[in-house]
């Protein structure tokens, strides 16, 4: 459990979500992790939620690693600024691997309406705070992890494809630019010895989305009864997704994946892992088998998938 134990790692927007998973089991396996977020215990963010990127080091610390809370808004070239020079003053300027899981455009995105009738203002919002972020984090500190042969840099995106789903023209250019953002790195990284690649989740059962079908993670599967869609039956807890990426990081061979897109569902595989509740949540396999050939899948058993 200590195998990124002299690791230093920065997680973007690790407040909640996959991003707070990512560096829980990265400090699992011993390693030093920035955690970056903009909302902290003593200032909120647009997001208006209430975790805390001091409730997310806190968690690292008790996984076993060294959790670094900085607060940090993507947006500012001066915050990421300050970001790099905590990481040079406190760690010697070591950056083995960074996970881009910037996002904060929930507030902005628009999912009903047609794009044209949409709000421009909006839509521009998600596009600077899915990718101009992403750009900007990169920037800065890219020069740190390539210092050294051997650093892993993931993004994290929405979707193992680009094929279009129907989440809007904003919504859909952010996440396909991360997945492409992944692909340049791979052939980038690769000439100074290091590896870039993007991951996804499935249907995540976040803080925010259990919130928003009024169940906690002990009674979840009460929503898919009542207020969440069916494929929710399917869903899975963010950790899933971290224990992928901690076993991208300890992988000696990482670099096999070099400017692909993993699923959660196909990391689960290929390392063997579970879910929190020692299930196995296939996204993927639920799509093809279920949705694509038009099954319904409210009458669907959900037990094979799992």
């Amino acid at each position: 459990m200590n195998e990124l134990a002299g690791a230093v790692a920065v997680v973007t927007g690790a407040t909640r979500g996959c991003g707070r998973a990512i560096a829980v089991e990265l400090g699992r396996q011993g390693a030093t992790v920035f955690v970056t977020g903009r909302t902290t215990r003593d200032a909120g963010s647009p997001m208006k939620r209430a975790e805390t990127i001091e409730d997310t080091a806190e968690l690292v610390d008790a996984a076993g690693g060294r959790g670094i809370p900085v607060r940090c808004d993507f947006t500012s070239v001066s915050d990421v600024d300050a970001l790099r020079a905590r990481i040079e003053s406190e760690v010697d300027g070591r950056l083995d691997i960074l996970v881009d899981d910037v996002w904060g455009g929930d507030p902005f995105v628009d999912f009903e309406s047609t794009y044209w009738d949409s709000d421009l203002d909006n839509a521009l919002l998600v596009v600077r705070n899915a990718v101009d972020t992403h750009l900007i984090a990169l920037h800065r500190l890219l020069p740190l992890v390539v210092r050294r042969e051997g650093g892993l840099v993931i993004e994290v995106t929405d979707g193992d494809n680009d094929d279009y789903v129907g989440a809007g023209v904003p919504y859909y250019l952010a996440k396909c630019s991360v997945r492409a953002i992944g692909r340049a790195l791979g052939a980038e990284l690769a000439k100074v010895g290091c590896t870039g690649m993007t991951v996804t989740p499935g249907f995540l059962r976040s803080e925010s989305m259990l919130e928003l079908f009024g169940v906690t993670e002990e009674n979840w599967r009460d929503a898919v009864s009542t207020s969440a869609p069916a494929d929710f039956a399917i869903s899975e807890t963010p950790t899933l997704l971290g224990r992928g990426v901690a076993a991208l990081a300890t992988d000696p061979k990482v670099s096999r994946f070099a400017g692909q897109t993993l699923a959660s569902w196909t990391l689960m595989h290929e390392y063997g892992l579970t879910d929190v509740d020692g299930s196995r949540p296939d996204f993927g396999r639920w799509m093809a088998e279920v949705r694509t050939p038009g099954l319904d899948p409210v009458t669907t058993d959900p037990t094979p998938f799992r």
